[in-house]
């Protein structure tokens, strides 16, 4: 370590207050550990780039607390699923899919998976709520502050840092250095992790601006609003998309370019022009916010961590914006990572436990990169079907989707062909258990040794509540002594282990805990599900799902993932769960 630049102390330094960066500080500072997070930016981004929040990250910042302050700015699940295709929004509609949770026969799904409903909070709304919430609990967050290098030995890292107003270096040292400065990732660099997949495999460009495009949209109430147009400006650079940022007066208007040839660059009056022939509508008055370009990417990190330096979020998963996945798989990869450095800080668990960062959040970023790129090749069958797949000219392409009107065997078929397309996009649209249904192997699961889980239904479409380990704890409404509804969601988390029972075997476990707070200063929440008890199971939805007897325990990791389930008690019981603990914590 220089003993010439300045140096600060931390626990924690975080590059990024981006969504994994933001919610790992919050969420640190909730748990009570000092951090540093820093930004090179003067403040959070100022686009809306990522929106879509799923029901496990809102469990996440229903966990944090700011739920209620996020829902106060989103806009609600039930403006999100009208989504369009058409000529343009003034124009002809050429089908309309129902999108997330909001098919008739999907809702069920969504409000039996989880206690919360999902919403959209463009990113440039949500990283200030993050941001304020780890300021206001104790970290220290600062801006106009760049990473320029870190150093690992046996006992920290020294990270090098430089004040962008000052232009002085100085540098942080701190026990663990966690990277999430996103798709470019300096961090990710340096520690040389290895990554997978291909980086710049198309452009895009992105035109942000405020129009009242209320007549055209209120009645087909959307995210996403894709818009057909083979004789336009924008033909053959992709299918042009805008989105609501606000409803109904703010958009994002999104295209494709032509990597090879370089970005666009519109002037306002340019952008302005080909805004109105997508809305179809020359007259409606626009105001140009922003422009931006971005590259298409499809690539994952083998590995995660180096050390004591730990990356997250786009630092080590970059991928197409299809899905709607990439601030909810960086907020869930600081809400697996955050726990586990807390108890190691804190010397509650050594430090083998924050290996299983690796173990866990590896195959879920594989995984939605994955997804993600699958989904871009959904959209083909819909020109496929409209007869737009091949090298006619705009004219004849045109005359393809007018065909599918005629009363004709030919556009019978055409008519049909489009229908499957569309419904295809339910693996982009509909994609429930991509969202929910992680199941993690590690050391920090101790598994019980019961048959692999047989999926009933796609994995990818529909979630699957289970309450083996390494899966969520399976939600389901209680009843508290005040007679108001909680979920078996709600009554864990917030830092802590849980253990849930119901009635015949509450001593037993309750000794368990005492030699497990008496050996490792480390208190478990226990709750009882029973007539009488602290929750009464009035649906007998907890017995449904449970999966053990009522005498049966399942402990409940801080990021509500089952670590440990017995299925009945027995005289074992108690040493069997201390024992678990210990390897969950790796002290044996």
């Amino acid at each position: 370590m220089s003993d010439k630049l300045p140096v600060i102390e931390t626990d924690v330094l975080i590059v990024g207050t981006g969504p994994a960066g933001a919610s790992a500080s919050a969420l640190l500072a909730t748990y009570g550990i000092d951090n540093m997070v820093i930004n090179k930016f003067a403040w959070t981004c100022r686009t809306p780039r990522a929106h879509i929040t799923n029901q496990r990250t809102v469990e996440v910042l229903r966990d944090l607390g700011v739920e209620d302050d996020c829902l106060a700015l989103a806009s609600p699940q039930e403006l999100m699923g009208e989504n369009t295709f058409a000529a343009s929004l003034a124009g002809e509609e050429l089908a309309r899919v129902l999108a997330w949770g909001m098919p008739p026969a999907r809702k069920a799904d969504y409000e039996m998976s989880s206690p919360a409903k999902m919403f959209d909070l463009p990113q440039n709304l949500l990283e200030p709520i993050l941001t304020r919430t780890a300021a206001h609990r104790g970290s220290k967050v600062r801006f106009n502050t760049e990473y320029i290098s870190f150093e690992q030995d046996a006992d920290g890292v020294t990270t090098t840092l430089l004040d962008l107003i000052t232009q002085q270096k100085f540098q942080v040292r701190s026990k663990y250095l966690l990277g999430a400065d996103g798709g470019n990732s300096k961090i990710a660099e340096d520690a040389a992790l290895p990554m997978e997949g291909e980086m710049g495999m198309a452009g895009s460009m992105n035109i942000v601006f405020e129009a009242d495009l209320t007549k055209y949209v209120a009645h087909r109430p959307s995210l996403l609003y894709w818009l057909i147009q083979p004789g336009g400006e924008l033909a053959g650079l992709g299918v042009p998309l805008i989105r609501m940022v606000r409803p109904w007066n703010k958009w994002l208007c999104i295209w494709g370019y032509d990597i090879n040839a370089g970005p666009p660059n519109y002037t306002d009056d340019e952008a302005k022009a080909v805004l109105h022939q997508l809305i179809g509508d020359d007259q409606i008055p626009i105001r140009i916010d922003s422009t931006s370009t971005w590259t298409v990417n499809s690539m994952y990190a083998k590995k995660n961590m180096d050390g004591r330096v730990f990356c997250m979020g786009d630092a080590v998963h970059r991928h197409t914006p299809m899905n709607g996945l990439g601030s909810n798989t960086s907020i869930q990869d600081a809400f697996n990572l955050a726990w586990k450095l807390a108890l190691v800080i804190k010397g509650k668990a050594e430090s083998s436990l924050l290996d299983s960062y690796d173990d866990e959040r590896i195959p879920v970023g594989e995984q939605i990169v994955k997804r993600a790129t699958k989904s871009l090749g959904d959209l083909g069958p819909i020109m496929g079907a409209l007869g737009l797949a091949n090298n006619d000219s705009p004219e004849q392409k045109i005359q393809s989707i007018a065909k599918r009107k005629l009363n004709t065997p030919e556009a019978e078929e055409q008519r049909e062909n489009l229908r499957l397309a569309v419904e295809g996009t339910q693996y982009i649209y509909n994609c429930h258990g991509v969202e929910m249904n992680m199941r993690y192997e590690s050391s920090a699961v101790v598994q019980d040794g019961s048959p692999d889980e047989e999926f009933k239904r796609d994995r990818e479409l529909y979630h699957q509540a289970s309450s083996r380990p390494g899966a969520m704890i399976p939600h389901v409404w209680l009843i508290d002594p005040q007679q108001q509804k909680v979920s078996t969601v709600d009554i864990c988390g917030k830092g802590q282990f849980s253990l849930i029972t119901g009635l015949g075997g509450e001593d037993q476990w309750r000794a368990a805990l005492t030699e497990i707070e008496n050996i490792n200063g480390l208190s478990v929440n226990l709750h009882i599900i029973g007539p009488g008890q602290d929750y009464e199971d009035v649906y007998g939805d907890f017995a449904r799902v449970r999966d053990i007897s009522e005498t049966g325990a399942l402990l409940v990791r801080p990021d509500n993932i089952i670590a440990w389930r017995a299925q009945e008690v027995s005289d074992e019981s108690a040493q069997d769960l201390v024992a678990a603990m210990q390897k969950i914590l790796g002290k044996i």
